[in-house]
């Protein structure tokens, strides 16, 4: 993202970042890069989500918006309070706003249904919204019931200079390294991957699993490799730094992805431009990630997965893994992805600024009780507008 950001910045003028403080960092920060970075003073309490302030952050957007004389307010990611409020204060002052969406949600588990009933209101109050694949679009548009044709779809991208091939860092065959980075959650199927070691382990004696990662499910990988006495053959790293993927994946043969729900993963280009085949459950967006002869797909269930091994040991010899990095080189770079949202955006400079009435009016007819619920938050910012304006008026 920070590599995209760059980029951007370099092609359209002048990009800031807008995030809440992290630890040390606080206040306005320059970059090694140029980028000027906002950290605002809202404490996360989760991760890096905090707590929904649409007053409190009025006067602090305001502030930045008209200072930096913004043009386009560009959010990313459903849980984002911060990006969602900027994007409302945004609408408000008469500036373009632009939404991305990096998950699938589905539309039975209740927290996704608590998720999508917000977003369903955000998304219809932006002037348009970016996806990172095609099932993700499907996906957006089908949840938040808003307009496919403000909807397109930008891919992630990879700097695939920091991950290259180095064969020599591999055991040689019939030795074979399958590696497994993800976060030790139910969503990344952690679940699958303990039935499955078992499993290949007893029929390839000769294969070992590297598993880098940390998350609630870790305990489930340590009893499996106690219950099958399988010390030897699966590698527990825990936490992984970011600039240490590319060793790891450097080492291996075999790349095994077990997410559940992925609108776009970047593990599996980071993989297979170090030279790895990949395996991989075939849920959300993953098809459109790689062409078939770079990857081998499974249904989610251990049995599938374990076929997939299968056939993935009866080709990987056959893997030319300079030739995988040069074919990912072409298909993915930030260049081109801020290329496509700079279009994006000289698009949504054209577009009219809806009145107040029109935007309440958009609203209204979702026709549910939250309806009136962010009509009255569109109306708070409004109002809020109008007093600050009045108080502190903006400063050509």
């Amino acid at each position: 993202m920070g590599i995209y950001i760059n980029i951007l910045n370099s092609c359209i003028i002048f990009v800031i970042v807008v995030t809440n403080f992290n630890n040390n960092r606080h206040g306005i920060r320059w970059m090694g890069n140029g980028i000027k970075v906002y950290y605002l003073p809202f404490q996360p309490f989760l991760d890096v989500v905090s707590f929904p302030n649409i007053i409190g952050t009025l006067p602090l957007c305001r502030n930045i918006l008209y200072r930096e004389k913004v043009d386009i307010v560009h959010g990313h990611q459903a849980t984002s309070a911060l990006a969602h409020q900027f994007i409302l204060h945004a609408k408000t002052l008469g500036i373009k706003t632009i939404y991305t969406d990096h998950s699938l949600y589905s539309f039975s588990d209740k927290g996704c249904i608590h998720v999508n009933k917000l977003l369903k209101y955000c998304i219809n109050d932006v002037d348009h919204s970016i996806c990172v694949s095609h099932t993700n679009r499907e996906n957006l548009v089908l949840r938040t019931e808003s307009n496919p044709y403000k909807t397109s779809v930008i891919g992630n991208a990879l700097d695939t200079t920091k991950f290259v091939p180095c064969i020599s860092k591999r055991p040689k065959f019939p030795r074979i390294n399958i590696i497994v980075i993800s976060r030790l959650t139910y969503r990344k199927g952690i679940d699958l991957i303990v039935k499955v070691i078992p499993l290949v382990c007893q029929k390839y004696p000769f294969i070992k699993f590297i598993i880098g990662g940390e998350g609630p499910k870790r305990l489930l990988l340590e009893e499996m490799r106690e219950k099958y006495h399988l010390h030897n053959s699966v590698v527990l790293l825990g936490k992984v730094k970011q600039e240490n993927v590319k060793n790891i994946l450097q080492t291996g043969h075999i790349f095994l992805n077990t997410s559940l729900t992925e609108a776009f993963c970047i593990a599996i280009i980071e993989a297979a431009s170090c030279g790895l085949l990949v395996i991989s459950t075939d849920v959300g967006g993953i098809s459109e990630v790689l062409p078939h002869d770079m990857m081998i797909l499974a249904k989610p269930n251990h049995i599938e997965l374990c076929k997939a091994v299968d056939k993935a040991l009866k080709i990987v010899q056959k893997v030319d893994s300079n030739l995988f990095h040069e074919r990912l080189t072409k298909m993915y770079s930030w260049e081109k992805v801020a290329e496509k949202t700079e279009k994006v955006y000289m698009n949504v400079l054209n577009y009219a600024n809806p009145s107040l009435f029109n935007r309440i009016r958009k609203i209204y007819e979702i026709n549910t009780v939250f309806s009136i619920i962010y009509i009255f938050i569109i109306m708070i910012s409004y109002i809020g507008c109008q007093i600050l304006e009045w108080l502190m008026p903006r400063q050509d």
